[in-house]
């Protein structure tokens, strides 16, 4: 089985809805969940937040965080998968911030670093992905990743 087909199985027993809020994935995450036959019955549905005023508008990351700690943050994403949750009223969310490439890099940030918070209720776990394998390839294993993060907070 599919790592997105086991963390659908896992929300549906526990009866949990998902959202995800999503900058550097571009929507991969939510159309990986959607690929899965009976995914409406847990996605609630996701949003895109390339911009820094998305993140502040929609899912309710304070000006603050940014400026102190940038988008691609641990900060960033916890701030984004709770605005997930209360702006799309679900139990779970996922969210990615990165550097995806090939540019926009810096020494303290470089190309492949990216964020990622799985949330489930009130408990939200963080990882920070490192090393380039190129935009395509650092895209794809923050999708993997986020999903893995999530899958091992509801197991």
């Amino acid at each position: 089985m599919k790592l997105e087909e086991e963390v659908g199985e896992l929300l549906k027993a526990k009866n949990l809805s998902l959202s995800t809020a999503e900058s550097c994935t571009g929507g991969g995450i939510a159309a990986l969940i959607t690929s899965v036959p009976g995914s409406s019955e847990y996605f609630s549905g996701g949003i895109v937040a390339y911009s820094n005023e998305i993140k502040e508008s929609l899912l309710h990351v304070s000006t603050e965080t940014l400026a102190k700690y940038g988008a691609v943050s641990c900060e960033t994403v916890v701030e984004m998968a709770k605005g997930a949750m209360k702006t799309l009223k679900t139990d779970c969310a996922v969210a990615t911030s990165g550097i995806a490439g090939p540019g926009g890099g810096t020494p303290e940030k470089p190309v492949g670093t990216v964020w990622i918070a799985a949330a489930y209720k009130n408990e939200i776990v963080t990882m920070k992905q490192e090393g380039d394998e190129g935009r395509k390839g650092n895209v794809k294993k923050a999708i993997q990743n986020a999903l893995m993060l999530l899958y091992e907070r509801l197991k």
